[in-house]
């Protein structure tokens, strides 16, 4: 077993089971859960688990930190169960703006990686032009600044999908909605200016490349009318009928009412955006800056980017988060290195190497969970920091042009025709780094490395919560019978073997005597004796099947001693059985042992020995 298989069988041990897992999937650091029961998640035992760097629990969404091998992680959930990859927000006692964010951070999520590799592409670009590689008159340029301008300018259709798979809607008629709002005739409209109706009705022409509110605000009112057309549908003709309501219904909605609102929404921010950028334009990059961490620790920091993206569509450029994060992941760095530099813990010193390299480029989360925010006063020197280098890009008004993940990798994205902009940027990368470095130099280590002191507190405590949570881990099945083990695979039933029922393992008996594997109870025993399915008292469920195709023996060769319903205890004797009846009949005499629940188990191990008596372990399910 791989150190990515022992994390995701302990994660997903701890947040309550396969059973509990109604969604899945992963951003840059943190495995993203949408649970059943958020009751069933042990947050202190995954905080434990070694690999896991934080929980964070926002609005329905838990999210369980790993940093950067979490893709790893979370391929290896994905081969226990099914789950969808669309994380919902669960509304209960959430608040409506709650609710909102979290929709939106749930529909970005998976957007976000198209439009940083457009952003980053953008930035390469140029950074060739500013170098006088590529000449901007050139098929070269046209073509690259196609390729980058793609993601941003179609990204109507693919918000719409992403959409319709939160809101549980047809993700195809979602993106059909979101590209009539880009469709080339009515960009040809909208640029011939001249008035359009539809049966009378005034359409306000209005350019949608790039549009966010109006392909989401569409899609969740689709997913009200779906549930219409499917259930006024007849079922002989839903096919294309359903369809056809929706669009029908639909698409004018789209262009006359929320095409518009979405208009409406973009001239406000630009207002907004314009008087801060001139008379305030350094309240947001020190906001930004200062508090950062906080957003990133709930996992909101996303639902900044549709305005983000407005911001470009308005003005050209980006104030809102590229200068307060670059401050901030900036000082998480310098504090990391701070602490590596001070600390006499040796673990603590590689963990804040390694966590402060990665805050450099831009991936925070390591540095916030594995350092500062453990350590708690060098989390404050990072928000210090982050204000006061933020405080600095917002007053020589620092800007990005494209989207990209905010660290020393996203220089590229402040090129523009001033290039002091770049200047400005590697300054804000200096005090940041500088300011959180130094404060917690003075202040983050404390008297006598007191952090040291802390971390070695908190990794005690979860070294204890380790040990204590790691007894009862899986439950063991013991052997009921004397014989050879044989692997499921090799049974010759395919039943058996392809593990239609379930997984477990098979015995070749050497005696006759069938007894209990655990404590439990009898659910059933088959009216023809060659089968008998228990439950033990945590919840494993088994069925023992005495040969292959015994049923046909009616009973014949078998002794019942326990009857439905009744209590056993492990070793209790179940049945007896005249095995050289059986194989003079001319019967298969191997038995398998098959945990027939085992979907709602992390894993069902079988013991590796190939001799087995009554009473030994031969199976391990683990919870």
């Amino acid at each position: 077993m791989n150190k990515y298989e022992e994390i995701a069988k302990q994660v997903v041990e701890h947040v309550g089971g396969i059973s509990n897992v109604e969604a899945l999937t992963n951003c840059m650091t943190r495995l993203r859960f949408t649970l059943k029961d958020l009751n069933k998640a042990d947050v202190k035992k995954l905080e434990a688990v070694k690999g896991v760097q934080g929980v964070v629990n926002k609005n329905g969404q838990f999210q369980v930190v790993i940093g950067s091998d979490v893709s790893h992680v979370c391929d290896e959930i994905k081969k226990m169960g099914s789950f969808s990859d669309t994380i919902q927000t669960k509304t209960e006692h959430v608040s409506v703006i709650n609710r909102v964010l979290g929709a939106i951070t749930a529909i970005f999520q998976p957007v976000i990686p198209a439009i940083c590799g457009a952003g980053m592409l953008k930035a390469v670009l140029a950074l060739l032009t500013a170098l006088s590689w590529v000449s901007t008159e050139s098929q070269t340029y046209v073509l690259l600044n196609m390729f980058a301008d793609a993601a941003f300018y179609f990204l109507p259709i693919y918000l719409a999908f992403s959409s319709a798979k939160y809101f549980k809607c047809n993700p195809y008629i979602a993106a059909v909605l979101g590209a009539i709002l880009i469709h080339p005739t009515f960009s040809g409209l909208v640029a011939a200016a001249e008035p359009v109706t539809y049966f009378g009705i005034p359409v306000k022409l209005v350019s949608y490349g790039s549009s966010v509110v109006p392909p989401i605000l569409i899609v969740w009112l689709q997913s009200y009318v779906e549930k219409f057309a499917n259930k006024v549908s007849p079922n002989a003709v839903k096919v294309f009928l359903a369809p056809l309501i929706e669009f029908f219904i639909l698409c004018p909605i789209c262009l006359i009412v929320i095409g518009p609102l979405g208009s409406v929404v973009g001239d406000v921010l630009y207002v907004v955006f314009d008087f801060l950028n001139n008379q305030a334009r350094w309240v947001i990059p020190v906001l930004m800056g200062a508090f950062c961490p906080l957003f990133v620790m709930t996992g909101m920091h996303y639902s900044f980017m549709p305005v983000q993206l407005a911001q470009y569509a308005t003005l050209g450029y980006g104030t809102l988060l590229g200068p307060g994060m670059l401050a901030s992941n900036i000082s998480q760095a310098g504090a990391c290195f701070a602490v590596a530099l001070r600390t006499k813990n040796k673990e603590l010193r590689s963990t804040a190497i390694s966590a402060g390299t990665t805050a450099l480029f831009g991936i925070t989360e390591p540095a916030l969970y594995g350092v500062t925010m453990r350590l708690k006063t060098p989390l404050w020197c990072v928000m210090v920091s982050g204000g006061i280098a933020g405080l600095w890009g917002g007053l020589v008004n620092m800007r990005t042009y494209a989207s990209a993940t905010a660290g020393i990798t996203a220089l590229p994205v402040y090129i523009t025709d001033d290039m002091m902009n770049v200047v400005n940027a590697v300054i804000c990368i200096i005090i940041a780094l500088v300011c959180s470095f130094v404060l917690t130099l003075i202040f983050g280590m404390g008297r006598k490395n007191k952090a040291d002191k802390n971390f070695e507190e908190a990794k005690q405590a979860e070294s204890a919560n380790s040990q204590s949570n790691s007894v009862n881990t899986y439950s063991s099945i013991y052997s009921p019978l004397n014989g050879k083990l044989v692997k499921l695979e090799n049974v010759n039933d395919d039943v058996f073997s392809k593990k239609v029922m379930g997984s477990g393992i098979a015995i070749f008996p050497e005696s006759g005597k069938v007894c209990a594997p655990f404590d439990g109870k009898v659910n059933t025993v088959f009216p023809t004796k060659h089968a008998i399915g228990l439950t033990s008292d945590e919840g494993i469920e088994l069925i023992i099947h005495v040969g292959l195709d015994t049923v046909e023996l009616n009973g014949e060769g078998f002794a019942q001693h326990v009857q439905d319903n009744q209590e056993v205890k492990k070793g209790d004797l179940l049945l007896e059985v005249d095995l050289d009846f059986i194989q003079k009949k001319g019967y298969d005499i191997t038995t398998p042992i098959i945990v027939t629940n085992s979907s709602s188990y992390i894993d069902v191990i079988e013991t590796d020995k190939t001799q087995i008596k009554i009473g030994e372990e031969c199976i391990k399910v683990f919870k």
